[in-house]
């Protein structure tokens, strides 16, 4: 019976939660956004302009891939089995994958399912497919070869064998490293083995060339250690890839040196590393990297290397990840630009060997410093060809923390995700400390068109589905804190077509003016005016405002204004940014900041660690109130201190929620602007703004109460309708007319909720039985009524009726959001739940639905007007010298066998035509009736009038036939008649003619 009690205790006469029921909480899965695990693969397809992810299976997500279109085009492909994606690339309309599980997987683009799967007779090793076959070639642990047929998904009868165990037979066991196709000639094929390289032609069906790599005692080679370069070695090989134009052979080994070959004879050119050249010669002083103490340092191995050239295949240069010291503080890519190649035929050997020896410039593409990249996706403007490395214009390199960052080409400047990958990739670019949601005015949010410099966009596929369009609501606005100090904001949506699906960023790292320490704790953003401030651990809050920027496209001194307890940052706006969201000002505060609010009405308040408390008025700017909270305690007439003992005195009390809001305070007849603080220990200070005779204004403390826990959400609601009683503009404004609102608190805490009229009034309370909360809010479905939703530490969200405070229904979300979490999500005033599914994904929940669970995605990735260029060829020169050339055609042939079965398109096309050869033959029994126009939209007296009509003209025409017919009989009889009267005569007349000796 105490729920009946409630209402009347906290000053409440209506139930505002009468219209629900327990029928109406349901949870569907709106949406999920991010990464479910750590990043394993990545692929570029540059003819239909997508990028596909794939992921490791990890406790918080099964392995999947992600395909990445423009603007929100997003794709999941789920795996058929529960493993990880060790490899994925783009062939032609279908994605070819291979897992942990050594299955391979062919998923088509157009349909977004999965079309077959294949596991090869033994463990899968290396995958090589190209844009112009049918056929994926894989390399198995044994060091064979196998080939699966795409387009009939069945294996194909091609099987090489280990050529390198038949070369050399006493090696050990050779699994195949790498595949690579030639790149003009795909007849040929470089396989990489553990001990060396292999040239095969499809041509002759054998080896053509083997290179092996070899150094004698005293050759340094790529080793740090000076001990290993007195032993006769051959370092494991780990890559082998191609000149662009097929002139040469690079392999990588693992002692972190590579080799450059020439293919026709054999012959090592170059061996180096990243830092030293030649050191495959015995004698040759090696590089001996020694760290900062004088201590050996040890190279990362290297993770990969691609030749890359420009528009010009001639023009090229080789990018790696790894080689470099594991001491050194630089970490990134290495590109070494080798330029112009020389001419193969009439340049001598040591022409070749000064071109890989003595690039024109080497560089480092820098990346974070806190890890190394191991492995990378080049993005070329247009060709598919060339192993993804022609004319690249940026590259994506994936980090050991599974973080991407992406960089321009060859130039190395960091690029931006923001407006140019999809908002799931932003949460591991890199990853993000803290996430909130800002219910967002829908005209404010329409018209906040960021209008920034950027590149030319990376992504550019796919087409996104429709969706229901809500014009009237709210938008669920993400902000989103990274670990380098970018905030970016985009609107989740709520299952609905997205109207401004742009994305936003400031950057707190040069608002504050550092690189580092930029840790951001909390975020807020005003739902009307679209002012943002951000909190730093460190104590430091920057206030952002829309506007113009003075100083687009340059670069100015930061000029030190304080005034008023804040310091001007305007002149740190981004010089890319013409218009958006620019830094207007900064204060600091003692300890991190674990409390912000900013409000439709101009003022800002955040609460630090060390227990300070600080209002902005943003008229000025100016601090208009600062204080201790601890102080508080002594200034307090109208509260209550239940702990008021000696040891919750000694402790720090510092702001946990803040809120503003309009009401009348308890024995007042006015109403006010108040501020409300929610602290650590359970105190629920109020405040009161008000205005100065000279326009601004000032701040009052009102009172307190003591609840019984941490206070973990504050909700003033007017105590007569149920709504929001918030410090809007338009109740602002109302307070110059007299405008009076009747409010009350709702305020949550860890253990119980309570609703009263502040600031100390007595009120109701209710204490969650043998759990903890962890988030709360207000919630309204439709006109139905408000309620309390709360997400608790059983991994449940109960919904509580308002002001009885009577549990309404309860169920468990465990199984979709992460419990341990719950703390970082957040609740819309619609009923969404924006909460962590892993460290970088999240799932949009509401529980206003029906039960139903996530939907895939129906966007289109496949565009079907997107052609693939035709494949580079042989040069004119060694087609004159007699090279016997391959096409992609011969290629289906010698794989595919003779006895290759025909395709789905060949067996439909044949049916077709068979069709139409049947119906050819088959005779012509139309009806007259059919070809009568408009027929199927004939009334009923219509089709009846027709009909009299066809049926006076058959019997019109079948009179005409009877009186034709009656006509020709006659006129049969007629000319018997005559030819019997004309043979009578003539035999008449031959008989007299014959007795006169006629």
């Amino acid at each position: 019976m105490a729920h009946l009690l409630r209402g009347k205790q906290a000053g409440v006469q209506r139930d505002f939660s009468a219209g629900l029921n327990p029928q109406l909480f349901a949870i569907d899965e709106v949406a999920r956004y991010g990464i479910n695990s750590q990043i394993s693969a990545l692929a570029y397809d540059p003819v239909q302009s997508l990028l596909a992810v794939g992921t490791n299976v990890t406790k918080y997500g099964s392995g999947q891939i992600y395909v990445f279109g423009q603007g929100r085009v997003a794709v999941v492909l789920p795996l058929p089995r529960k493993a990880s994606v060790r490899d994925v690339q783009f062939v032609a309309d279908k994605l070819v994958s291979v897992d942990s599980k050594n299955e391979v997987s062919i998923f088509s683009l157009e349909t977004t399912r999965i079309l077959a799967t294949y596991t090869p007779p033994g463990g899968v090793t290396a995958l090589v497919t190209d844009p112009t076959l049918d056929f994926a070639l894989i390399g198995l642990q044994n060091g064979d070869i196998v080939a699966y047929d795409l387009d009939r998904q069945c294996p194909a009868p091609l099987r090489i064998p280990n050529l390198w165990k038949q070369q050399y037979p006493r090696s050990r066991l050779a699994p195949i490293v790498t595949l690579a196709f030639h790149p003009r000639d795909i007849g040929s094929l470089l396989i990489g083995y553990p001990e060396g390289a292999v040239i095969y032609s499809f041509k002759t069906d054998k080896p053509t060339k083997f290179f092996q790599y070899e150094l004698q005692p005293g050759a340094p080679g790529g080793d740090s250690d000076p001990a290993a370069s007195n032993l006769r070695r051959c370092p494991r090989l780990t890559q082998a890839l191609w000149h662009p134009t097929g002139t040469f052979v690079l392999t990588g080994h693992e002692d972190s040196s590579f080799v450059v070959w020439d293919p026709k004879d054999g012959r090592k050119i170059l061996a180096r590393t990243i830092q030293a050249t030649n050191v495959d010669e015995s004698g040759r002083a090696g590089e001996n990297i020694t760290s900062t103490s004088g201590n050996l340092a040890m190279k990362c191995p290297l993770f990969r290397i691609a030749w890359c050239s420009k528009e010009n295949p001639d023009d090229t240069g080789i990018l790696i990840a790894g080689g470099t010291p594991t001491t050194s503080t630089e970490k990134g890519l290495s590109f070494l630009d080798l330029g112009q190649t020389p001419v193969y035929a009439t340049s001598s050997w040591q022409i070749l060997s000064q071109h890989f020896e003595q690039p024109k410039r080497q560089h480092n593409l820098p990346t974070p410093p806190t890890a190394e990249v191991v492995d990378f996706c080049l993005i070329p403007r247009s060709s598919p060809y060339y192993a993804g490395a022609h004319d690249p214009i940026a590259v994506i390199a994936l980090l050991t923390s599974r973080e991407v960052v992406t960089l321009s080409f060859p130039s190395g400047h960091p690029i931006s995700p923001t407006n140019q990958l999809h908002p799931s990739l932003t949460y591991v670019h890199p990853f993000i400390d803290h996430i909130d949601l800002a219910y967002v005015d829908r005209t404010r949010w329409l018209g906040l068109m960021e209008n920034r410099s950027k590149g030319p966009s990376i992504l550019k596929g796919g087409a996104e589905a429709k969706h229901p369009m809500v014009r009237f609501a709210n938008r669920n606005i993400v902000k989103a804190a990274h670990a380098d100090g970018t905030v970016r904001f985009w609107d989740v949506g709520h299952g609905d077509e997205i109207e401004n699906s742009a994305m936003l960023q400031i950057d707190m790292a040069r608002a504050v003016g550092r690189s580092n320490e930029v840790d951001i704790s909390k975020t807020s953003m005003a739902s009307a005016t679209g002012e943002l401030a951000v909190g730093l651990r460190t104590g430091e809050v920057a206030i952002f405002r829309w506007g113009h920027n003075k100083d687009f496209g340059r670069e100015v001194s930061h000029v030190e204004a304080r005034g008023f307890g804040l310091e001007t940052i305007k002149d740190r706006a981004e010089p890319g940014v013409k218009e958006g969201l620019l830094p207007l000002t900064m204060f600091l505060g003692q300890g991190e900041v674990t409390a912000l609010e900013m409000s439709d009405v101009g003022f800002a308040a955040a609460g630090f660690q060390h227990g300070g408390l600080v209002v902005v008025d943003l008229r000025g700017p100016a601090v208009i109130y600062e204080t201790r909270l601890g102080e508080l305690a002594g200034q307090n007439k109208r509260g209550s201190f239940r702990k008021s003992n000696s040891q919750a005195r000694h402790k720090i009390e510092w702001a946990t929620a803040i809120k503003f809001g309009v009401m009348s305070l308890e024995g007042e007849e006015y109403s006010s602007i108040l501020l409300f603080i929610g602290t650590n220990l359970g105190r629920l200070a109020t405040f009161k703004l008000l205005p100065e005779s000279h326009g601004g204004y000032s701040v009052r403390f009102a009172g307190s109460t003591a609840m019984d826990d941490r206070i973990i959400r504050i909700a003033p609601l007017d105590a007569e309708l149920g709504d929001p009683a918030e410090a809007t503009q338009a109740a602002v404004a109302g307070l110059r007319n007299g405008l009076r609102v009747n409010g009350v608190l709702l305020v949550v805490t860890r253990s119980g909720v309570k609703v009263f009229r502040p600031p100390a009034a007595k009120g109701a309370s209710k204490t969650w039985d043998e759990v903890f909360c962890d988030n709360a809010a207000v919630v309204r479905y439709q006109a139905a009524g408000y309620a309390l939703l709360g997400l608790f530490g059983d991994g449940s969200a109960r919904i509580y009726s308002i002001p009885a405070l009577k549990q309404i229904a309860a169920t468990s979300i465990s199984h979709i959001l992460d419990v341990r979490r719950f703390a970082d999500a957040t609740i819309t005033p619609t009923g969404d739940i924006i909460g962590w599914t892993g460290p970088s994904e999240v799932a949009m929940l509401n529980v206003w639905g029906t039960g139903s669970n996530f939907i895939r995605s129906l966007d289109k990735l496949l565009n079907v007007e997107a052609v693939i260029p035709p494949r580079p060829t042989i040069s004119n020169m060694q087609w004159m010298t007699g090279t016997l050339y391959v096409t992609p055609a011969d290629m289906d042939a010698l794989i595919g066998g003779p006895n290759r079965p025909p395709s789905n398109l060949m067996i439909e096309q044949r049916r077709t035509q068979e069709e139409q050869l049947r119906a050819e033959k088959r005779p012509a029994a139309a009806s007259p009736s059919s070809s009568v126009p408009g027929k199927e939209e004939e009334g009923y007296w219509a089709y009846m009038q027709r009909q009299v009509q066809e049926r006076t003209q058959n019997l019109n025409i079948m009179g005409d036939s009877m009186d034709k017919m009656e006509e020709s009989s006659s006129n049969w009889a007629g000319d018997v008649n005559k030819f019997v009267s004309k043979q009578k005569k003539k035999a008449v007349m031959g008989f007299v003619g014959s007795k006169l000796g006629f």
